[in-house]
């Protein structure tokens, strides 16, 4: 066997483990009230090897968000402290169910309560 074959047999199980958690990235998508227009939802997760943490829409409405996923169900639970339009906090609550788990633009579909507002939400991941 060549040293290129070899190197490559070494590095090919590297390529496939650099995909880590499930929930890691840049997700985007919109929130849909039951009543009232459409908001938009941005978040960055990422994985310290024990916990889900990031920010919900980055920018000066953002929060820390923090998630739990059931890896058996693929089921994600998020809560948040952000602020809505006019700059008050909102605490924000999201129960979904992750799919297209083998792609890289998988997606989390439920429900999804801002403030006072509940509905139903889509995100992606980028």
């Amino acid at each position: 066997m060549t040293k290129r074959a070899l190197l490559l047999l070494l590095l090919a199980p590297l390529a496939f483990a650099q995909e880590g958690h499930p929930l890691v990235g840049s997700w985007h998508g919109e929130f849909t009230p039951a009543s009232g227009p459409k908001s938009r939802i941005v978040m960055a997760l990422t994985w310290d090897m024990k916990n889900i943490t990031g920010k919900l829409n980055p920018g000066p409405r953002s929060g820390p968000i923090k998630a739990t996923l059931d890896a058996e169900k693929w089921t994600v639970h998020f809560e948040a402290d952000a602020k809505d339009m006019a700059g008050h906090p909102m605490h924000v609550v999201g129960d979904g169910k992750l799919d297209n788990i083998g792609s890289y633009n998988r997606t989390i579909t439920g429900t999804w309560q801002q403030g006072d507002s509940k509905g139903e939400f889509k995100i992606t991941r980028d």
